[in-house]
């Protein structure tokens, strides 16, 4: 049987959320499976990848060919890997004991680069935020200057528009005065 390792999409229009799965390679996309192994979910940051290592890793040494995406998948969390280095204990090339010891350098990298980009995704979306709430004030003092020039521009006009009336009514009083 052509077996596969795929994903089996799941979730609502424009909510992808993905179940890895082994598959006969003629059965529908979402049709029958032979084992779920894991959990995909693409729209978070970092994507959330929840997989049964040691099925996975069965799998893909029993032949099981996986579909871009999946090897992908597969690859960030190390399976392939461990696919490759246990080849080479097969091969004699390493020990088992090797083949630990790399692994586990590998993983504990890989831990450190995600643990760093969590942490920088978290720090920029602080930044992100403080940055759009200054821009947000500055453009607010701008509008408050604003405002406040256009009601001092109307208190002004307003005062020459006074100022002829009351020398008009000062003038018209001198002449009362005088003609008395």
């Amino acid at each position: 049987m052509p077996t596969k390792i795929r994903l089996q999409r799941f979730g609502k229009k424009g909510k992808p959320f993905y179940h890895i799965v082994i598959a006969d390679s003629r059965a529908p996309r979402d049709g029958r499976k032979t084992e779920n192994i894991g959990t995909y979910d693409p729209i978070s940051n970092p994507a959330v990848i929840e997989l049964n290592f040691e099925r996975a890793l069965h799998w893909v040494q029993v032949g099981a060919e996986p579909t871009d995406t999946v090897r992908a998948i597969l690859s960030y969390k190390g399976v392939l890997y461990k696919h490759h280095l246990l080849k080479g204990v097969t091969k004699g090339a390493l020990t088992e004991e090797q083949v630990e010891v790399k692994f586990n350098e590998w993983l504990k990298d890989k831990e450190s680069r995600i643990g760093a980009k969590k942490s920088n995704l978290a720090t920029s979306a602080r930044d992100l935020k403080k940055e759009r709430l200054a821009a947000e004030a500055k453009v607010n003092e701008a509008r408050v200057a604003e405002f406040n020039k256009r009601i001092a521009d109307e208190q002004e006009a307003a005062r020459a528009a006074l100022a002829p009336v009351e020398e008009a009514e000062t003038s018209e009083e001198t002449t009362e005065e005088s003609a008395e």
